[in-house]
């Protein structure tokens, strides 16, 4: 490649037209995510757990496992960024790959915290906390598979096609809503876990 890949991509029409439409689409997922927590955070201080307190179900040390999971994958996914700047495509695949594998350690740990809910009892028809839990957090996390569904499939097209003007900026645009679901959960592990746990301790 002839040019640089960060150049290319400020001065390309159609990067600046993806990223005017992500940052619509990332307006929107603030609104969505915002009223789930609003209303997650308006039971919390309300009630409604349906006889069944946070405190005794919430696994810190697990909570704490997938918070360095995101968190890493966060700053994994800006070395790739990083890379791709450079037009290094192996080591920009390395590291894309590293956040993909953290993500899917964070989706299956995720998973395991939902059965182990359901195994106590817990679930969306227990009570209206529990509703609104599992709805917020499933949507995070099902936001998070399809950001791993997303990155792979860029992954693909860089092995394949190599690092060029077209691909570059959606890998751009990837890494942007891949560190938004980070700062959604940072937001979900204050809100959710700790503050969850003042109210119902």
């Amino acid at each position: 490649m002839s040019h640089n890949v960060n150049t290319i991509d400020s001065r390309t029409h159609e990067g600046n037209l993806n990223k005017l439409g992500f940052w619509i689409f990332l307006t929107a997922e603030f609104a969505l995510f915002g009223t789930l927590f609003a209303t997650l955070l308006t039971l919390q201080h309300g009630g409604g757990y349906g006889g069944m307190m946070t405190t005794e179900l919430f696994e810190l040390p697990l909570v704490l496992i997938m918070t360095f999971l995101l968190l890493a994958s966060s700053y994994t996914c800006g070395i790739a960024i990083y890379f791709m700047r450079q037009e290094k495509k192996n080591l920009l695949m390395i590291w894309m790959i590293i956040t993909v594998l953290l993500g899917v350690g964070f989706v299956g740990f995720e998973i395991y915290e939902f059965a182990h809910y359901a195994h106590e009892g817990a679930n969306p028809t227990v009570g209206s906390y529990w509703s609104s839990f599992f709805i917020l957090l499933g949507t995070h996390g099902a936001h998070v598979s399809l950001g791993i569904v997303w990155i792979t499939g860029l992954i693909i097209q860089v092995a394949t096609r190599g690092l060029n003007k077209f691909n570059a900026p959606k890998l751009f645009i990837a890494s942007l809503y891949w560190h938004f679901l980070d700062v959604v959960w940072v937001f979900i592990f204050t809100a959710v876990y700790m503050i969850g746990m003042v109210y119902s301790g």
